[in-house]
């Protein structure tokens, strides 16, 4: 699953170094957001940290797929929800010290509950909705501590004010 490399590298001074990362093909990860501004939100257990974790949808990306088509796929395998409208955020390197993931970060909004959800193998995952007040007091109070959950929620407080405007895709 991981596949880690090994290179040479020429340093600024001249010198040559050994650098290892994490290869990783990419990911996505998924702002839902309800018309009020009410975030969808997951809790998952992540073994690593033996607990449950507050996050937002998020995937990697599968081969001959694009970010738009992850997204998509991610978010309702995940939540069962469906979006009308989609907005391509921003890319983030969360791990940029020793692996070459970006996760590329969307906006779904317009969303539909389809009733289903389609969940992977061994995935354990609880969907609900926060106020993105509450969300940003539980950034500030330490109860969010995913990194690309934080991102989204302060994208999500720029876009509610109307500071970042969007633009949609269909």
């Amino acid at each position: 699953m991981l596949h880690v490399r090994r290179d040479r590298v020429r340093l600024p001074d001249g010198k040559e170094a050994a650098r290892e990362y994490v290869v990783h093909p990419g990911a996505v990860a998924i702002l839902p957001m309800f018309d009020d501004g009410t975030l969808l939100l997951e809790r998952q257990y992540r073994y690593p940290l033996g607990r449950v974790l507050i996050e937002i949808p998020a995937g990697k990306i599968d081969p001959g797929e694009t970010t738009a088509e992850t997204a998509r796929r991610e978010l309702y395998e995940e939540t069962g929800y469906h979006a009308e409208r989609w907005a391509r955020l921003t890319t983030i390197h969360p791990l940029c010290a020793y692996s070459n993931e970006y996760i590329e970060l969307w906006l779904a909004q317009g969303l539909r509950d389809s009733g289903a959800r389609n969940l992977d193998e061994g995935e354990f995952l609880e969907t609900f909705r926060l106020p993105h007040a509450q969300a940003l007091e539980w950034v500030r109070e330490g109860r969010i501590s995913d990194v690309k959950t934080i991102i989204a929620i302060q994208w999500a407080e720029k876009i509610l004010s109307g500071q970042w405007p969007v633009t949609q895709r269909p």
